[in-house]
């Protein structure tokens, strides 16, 4: 009797640690905005991650049998972490990171600041120089082609000949 207790408060805190695990993912998406597909990926990720975790109790506290009372514990055990902790710690810690991902933004933003007028000016530098560039190849091709072209004209004068 002693040791299905312990298998069923070890059931409880299996249902605690997965829905946890979950609001941490929660808490994730809401900082980080995702896709569908990545919503899908980690979902997947997530349930392959806990079958592997209820799979492993069971096998080491009931020898792979299915208990239905273990269900039922694991089952009260999210119920009551979704009431008690979940919205308090998914609303305050996504908030929480939020706010410190703006700050760090921001502070990224001062740091980098020198970096981007530096290649903006470099880059209407880079632009005058290839647009000079760009006269300085058209005038030496125009050039070469009037060459040819009299060089070409030439030759079949004096094949005429």
């Amino acid at each position: 009797m002693a040791n299905e207790n312990e298998f069923l408060l070890h059931a409880l805190l299996m249902g605690i640690f997965i829905t946890f695990v979950y609001d941490i993912l929660r808490i994730f998406r809401r900082v980080i905005s995702h896709n569908a597909f990545f919503v899908s990926l980690e979902d997947l990720g997530f349930w392959i991650y806990c079958g592997a975790e209820v799979f492993l109790l069971m096998y080491h506290e009931s020898n792979g049998m299915l208990r239905w009372f273990a269900v039922l514990g694991a089952l009260v055990g999210m119920m009551l972490y979704k009431k008690l902790m979940s919205p308090f710690l998914v609303k305050y810690v996504s908030l929480l990171l939020s706010k410190m991902m703006k700050i760090i933004g921001k502070i990224l933003h001062l740091v980098f600041r020198p970096f981007e007028i530096l290649l903006k000016k470099a880059g209407k530098g880079a632009y005058r120089v290839g647009r000079g560039l760009k006269q300085i190849t058209g005038r030496v091709r125009r050039r070469m082609k009037n060459r040819l072209t009299y060089i070409l004209k030439l030759f079949k004068m004096s094949l005429k000949k």
